[in-house]
């Protein structure tokens, strides 16, 4: 219960942010609104905190906290935030980045790319196999370095938070505070077109630092005229038919080029 007043807390903050500064002109109603109002029901972050929150409970009847690492356990509330959150988003930098660069799994991942007008209900489109599969690989050994319940949650919000303003459609630019932070300008960059610019840029989630310690930051002081990727054009539009396209491309054996 919680956690869904933070959501729309958040969701009414940036509809009226997005408002106010908006980066392009956008009706509230724009197309594929619908979907994603669907995707916010269905992937709201609810599978994500709950594999957080239920992991340690999970540890401990299969008897694995024995394994636990003490070390972190005893740590303080703020100590556990900051530790978690330095981990967990470079592990999701870099399964973000795979995302990208293996073929079957940008099948999944081009699900979330096919946005073509990036607003904050944008951070919400994505296959449902990138929550099965990359959260559950990050939050179980995550719980079992002893990880508290709580830590996860407010985690999980603090993403929540930065999601929807990368995505968000707002005119603002953050200045050096791009360099730790993920922002609208640097996001929208990861959404572009190839016949925009170069692609495979800003893995970013949260914190923007893996990108420039990495060499994969890009953030021009323009927009990409075009989102999306090749292709885009006949990918289906609405939400069933896009989580079916990733196994329609797998059992049809036409995976193509990674990224793009």
């Amino acid at each position: 219960m919680v956690y869904a007043i933070w959501l729309a807390g958040l969701a009414l903050l940036f509809v009226v942010l997005e408002r106010l500064w908006p980066r392009r002109p956008t009706p509230l109603l724009r197309r594929g609104i619908f979907s994603d109002l669907a995707y916010i029901v269905l992937n709201s972050e609810y599978i994500a905190i709950l594999i957080g929150v239920a992991a340690p409970t999970i540890i401990n009847w299969l008897g694995l906290r024995r394994f636990e690492l003490s070390l972190i356990s005893t740590q303080s509330f703020w100590t556990q935030f900051v530790l978690l959150l330095l981990v967990m988003d470079f592990a999701k930098w870099c399964v973000h980045n795979l995302l990208h660069r293996v073929p079957w799994l940008w099948e999944f991942h081009k699900v979330h790319h096919s946005i073509v007008d990036l607003d904050w209900i944008g951070n919400w489109r994505f296959h449902w196999m990138e929550t099965i599969v990359y959260r559950s690989l990050l939050y179980f050994p995550a719980a079992l370095c002893g990880f508290r319940s709580e830590v996860f949650f407010w985690v999980g919000v603090l993403d929540t938070l930065v999601g929807h303003f990368a995505h968000a459609n707002l005119k603002w630019r953050i200045g050096g505070l791009k360099y730790v932070v993920n922002s609208p300008e640097m996001h929208i960059w990861h959404h572009n077109h190839p016949d925009s610019g170069p692609v495979n840029r800003n893995f970013a989630l949260t914190l923007s630092i893996w990108d420039w310690l990495f060499g994969t930051a890009h953030v021009p002081v323009r927009d990409p005229k075009r989102l999306g990727f090749t292709g885009i054009e006949n990918y289906p539009a609405h939400l069933p038919g896009q989580w079916l396209a990733p196994f329609n491309a797998l059992a049809r054996g036409k995976v193509g080029e990674a990224g793009r």
